[in-house]
């Protein structure tokens, strides 16, 4: 609800469709493509049933969307046109308000200290990078904290962290340390697996840093302590 507030809040009218589910990520990423491809194809239909643009508030599927349903569907006669057609009316949710709405400045107000981790799907895979800390930085009376080693993973990576749970769980280690350095309150991300990753690792620390998804923040108005 808080992607809708803040769309609304910008005059614009949302649509959510009903019918929608996993985007199919997890099936593509283990290798499952038949699966996958059964995802793709009916989040291609769900969202099809609207001409406006789909704004998608996760790196990882708007990534998944705009970048693998082609490489999917390339040989369906059918869906192959239709991925495309979505694809490229598709956002994350920060360059469709950054780069498509052309304001950072969404009327958000809160308290607090901020400080914000880059997102892998979003970083590397759509290439957002000033979006999120543009937004960050217009909203009245956060105090933003710089995050050392912001664009490295948190060490979740969907099935990288139950493949590879030692590794995980180091990167994990290290982003929790860089988080708490930074003096911040609050974490902001861009994708709710990150973070659910770095909740667990902060509460299991015992520390009383947040986190947030930096929809949750921009939908902020009150301002209260």
């Amino acid at each position: 609800m808080s992607v809708v507030r803040v769309l609304e809040r910008l005059g614009l009218q949302v649509e959510c469709p009903a019918g929608q589910t996993c985007c199919g990520q997890p099936a593509f990423n283990a290798g499952y493509l038949d699966e996958a491809r059964a995802l793709a194809r009916h989040t291609i239909d769900v969202l099809s049933r609207s001409d406006a643009p789909i704004v998608v508030p996760s790196g990882s599927c708007a990534d998944m969307v705009i970048h693998q349903y082609a490489s999917l569907l390339r040989d369906d006669g059918v869906y192959a046109r239709k991925a495309e057609a979505v694809a490229g009316r598709t956002y994350e949710l920060t360059q469709f308000l950054v780069d498509v709405m052309g304001t950072a400045d969404v009327g958000a107000a809160c308290h607090g200290r901020l400080a914000y981790h880059a997102c892998c799907h979003g970083l590397r895979g759509l290439n957002v990078r000033r979006e999120p800390e543009a937004l960050l930085d217009a909203v009245t009376h956060a105090t933003i904290c710089p995050l050392a080693e912001s664009d490295v993973c948190c060490g979740f990576g969907g099935l990288f962290s139950v493949k590879l749970p030692d590794i995980s769980a180091a990167m994990l280690d290290r982003k929790l340390d860089r988080i708490e350095e930074s003096g911040a309150d609050t974490v902001v991300v861009t994708d709710v697996s990150c973070a659910l990753h770095i909740e667990g690792g902060l509460r299991r620390r015992g520390s009383t840093v947040r986190v947030r998804h930096i929809a949750d923040v921009l939908a902020e108005t009150g301002a209260a302590r």
